[in-house]
């Protein structure tokens, strides 16, 4: 019996700074040089009005200096701002990816078939006092947090806000200036981090550590605007969501899911990063301009099949899971290391996992995005499938047919391939070894086509 393999997509494409009731952050610069978002990962825990929040930016451009301005619904204490680390969102992000899961055809003879389930240093002083009164901003508080900086702002109008900026000299473009109005007229504060980063050299962009926040507020709201207005072009937004009740989807815009459960041509698993950007390329090019894709929702450790081992409860607690998890209760789960072996874990029936895909872009998610939480704990992955062929002998007459059917199959599933992500059918079809089928025979020409000649 040959073995079945489970091979993990664990694709992460860089998204735009994302935030509950408090998003997405504006990059501004110290100088003329061009700054924009490169992208960020956001988790979102959140239990009632309560949310803990961890984010991870990143940012290209040239500046080694900038800041970053959020619009928060509340002013934040000291204490609701913490440092995490990246490798619990890197676990998270890898155990809800889109999966590939292969699956060997069964000896045709025997007519058997087994299938297996398939993972920023520094702070300069902000300038005070009687010109901030003048502008109508206030600085409420100060705080230093290991690399950052943290100041919360009160603005009473926009144009102040956006002067005093220009007067710490930062870069506003016209874009930015608007959205902060429409944040200032809600009586938003704004929560600015400052950072010292220093350049990699040969990378044109980097990423800060992880910074947590933890509030309440009443609804759940990503101001996505903000974060988009200095943006190069249309950006990957991911939004990881831990609820205790069910899926999240977004209540102001169109939620569907990925493709999922597909048959495709084996040679993907060679680039799978490759292969699922370009399935999101053309699902973003084939729909509504302001839909947000679906691409995991389940309970935690009911994955199947698994790219990742389960997040531990050290791990859930360290993405802002607040709640009481679940007693201890072994539950088998499957190994994406070792297929033959199911290992007990705690299950924590107190975690539902969402992960939500946008692109917003200069035209596009003209209002903020508002999420919802549903009493659907359905679940769901983006999941493909890579059937292997039977490879033995044609010993038996079902196995000449089964060889006999390949041919089409094989042509079928080049077909989805470039149906699903834009690839030329011509160059799929080569890297399969498929030759082009012959043309159509034209259709005989009917008996009346010889009396009406139009």
């Amino acid at each position: 019996m040959a073995d079945m393999k489970i091979l993990a997509v664990a694709v992460t494409l860089l998204a735009c700074p994302v935030l509950v009731d408090a998003c997405c952050g504006l990059y501004v610069a110290k100088s003329e040089a061009d700054l924009y978002n490169r992208g960020s990962r956001v988790v979102v825990a959140r239990d009632g009005e309560r949310t803990v929040m961890t984010i991870v930016n990143d940012y290209g451009g040239a500046p080694a200096e900038f800041a970053m301005v959020v619009p928060v619904p509340v002013l934040l204490e000291r204490d609701q701002i913490h440092l995490g680390e990246t490798a619990p969102l890197d676990h998270l992000d890898a155990y809800t990816a889109a999966r590939l899961h292969e699956q060997f055809d069964p000896d045709p003879c025997q007519m058997i078939r087994r299938e297996a389930a398939d993972q920023a240093r520094g702070a300069e002083a902000v300038a005070g006092g009687r010109r901030e009164q003048a502008l109508g901003v206030r600085v409420e508080q100060r705080y230093a947090i290991g690399e950052y900086e943290i100041v919360m702002l009160t603005a009473e109008q926009s144009a102040g806000l956006a002067t005093w900026l220009r007067g710490e000299g930062y870069v506003l473009n016209d874009g930015a200036a608007v959205t902060l109005a429409g944040h200032v007229r809600q009586g938003m504060h704004f929560f600015l981090v400052k950072v010292t980063l220093r350049e990699r050299t040969g990378e044109g962009y980097d990423t800060l550590r992880p910074l947590q926040i933890a509030f309440e507020s009443t609804g759940l709201s990503l101001p996505i605007r903000l974060g988009a207005s200095n943006a190069e072009g249309p950006q990957d937004l991911v939004v990881f969501a831990l609820t205790r009740g069910g899926r999240v989807e977004a209540a102001n815009y169109p939620t569907v899911t990925m493709p999922t459960d597909v048959g495709l041509p084996v040679f993907v698993k060679e680039d799978p990063a490759r292969f699922y950007a370009a399935v999101v390329d053309a699902q973003v090019a084939h729909s509504a301009a302001d839909t947000v894709f679906l691409e995991y929702a389940g309970d935690l450790n009911a994955c199947d099949p698994c790219t990742a081992d389960p997040l531990a409860d050290d791990e859930l607690r360290a993405l802002g899971v607040f709640w009481e998890l679940s007693e201890s209760e072994p539950q088998g789960v499957f190994s994406p290391n070792n297929p033959e072996r199911s290992i007990s874990l705690p299950r924590a029936r107190n975690v539902f996992v969402t992960r939500l895909r946008l692109r917003p872009g200069a035209g596009t998610f003209p209002q903020d995005l508002v999420l919802r939480e549903t009493a659907d704990r359905a679940s769901f992955q983006s999941r493909y499938l890579l059937r292997h062929a039977w490879e033995g002998s044609t010993a038996c007459e079902a196995a000449r047919i089964y060889q006999a059917a390949l041919p089409g199959r094989r042509e079928r599933l080049a077909q989805t391939l470039a149906d699903l992500t834009g690839e030329e059918l011509s160059r799929i079809r080569a890297k399969m070894g498929l030759e082009a089928p012959e043309p159509a025979a034209p259709p005989a020409e009917k008996w009346w086509g010889r009396i009406w000649k139009d």
